[in-house]
């Protein structure tokens, strides 16, 4: 079952609650906020108020992507605020087994993001204890960026060890997924699909955006699969 995850960043803030809304009637599996601090990556973004607004607009899962330094100071704010996922940066983590440990402390999903230059391999020590690996297919910190082809490789290299050593976590994709690009990366191993401007900007609205992007899955008759090769 392939999952949408509408990212907020590229959402029309002066309508957020609405647009929110649509992508959950339009069938939308979760809702993606991306945390930035201007340091770790070069941009700011959002922060617990804005979880906090949307967790009283959806009844969907919150999911914070936190880009930011040393995210292990503020899991509990951002859990408090309603995500119920948490997912940091393997980069920004020296002590990563500690870090996932505090959020299952707090009861949340773990995940971890691997920027574009990162091996997959950095997970190897961790992997069983995760509910989610982020590849992002994109460098972190703009929306609208073009997806990064040799990132394929990666997600199928995740794919293969998700396979082999924790089935039941998820393998999600950030960056540059849109009509072409979700096929490809469905078809590589990838569960989730976060896509910011393909939903929000499309031109018949967030829910035709959400439509669209599930029926370019469909259509291509491709599903999430053990690669072998």
């Amino acid at each position: 079952m392939i999952k949408i995850a509408p990212s907020i960043l590229a959402a029309d803030f002066l309508r957020l609650g609405e647009q929110v809304r649509a992508v959950e009637r339009a069938g939308a599996d979760r809702i993606h906020v991306d945390v930035m601090d201007g340091q770790f990556v070069p941009n700011i973004s959002l922060g617990f108020p804005l979880v906090e607004a949307i967790r009283r607009a959806t009844s969907l899962p919150l999911e914070a992507h936190l880009m930011i330094d040393r995210p292990e100071r503020y899991l509990e704010r951002f859990a408090q605020a309603g995500a119920d996922h948490l997912i940091v940066h393997q980069e920004t983590s020296p002590h990563l087994d500690r870090t996932v440990q505090l959020i299952r402390h707090l009861r949340k999903k773990v995940g971890v993001a691997l920027n574009p230059a990162t091996p997959a391999q950095v997970l190897d020590e961790i992997i069983e204890e995760l509910d989610i690996v982020l590849v992002m297919t994109v460098n972190p910190g703009f929306g609208g960026q073009q997806f990064i082809a040799r990132m394929v490789k990666k997600i199928r290299q995740v794919r293969q060890t998700l396979d082999s050593r924790n089935t039941d976590c998820e393998l999600e994709v950030d960056g540059g997924i849109e009509s072409q690009t979700a096929p490809l990366a469905v078809s590589t191993g990838a569960c989730v699909l976060v896509a910011g401007t393909a939903i929000f900007g499309h031109p018949d609205g967030p829910e035709s955006g959400v439509r669209s992007l599930v029926q370019a899955v469909v259509g291509s008759n491709v599903s999430p699969r053990k690669d072998k090769n």
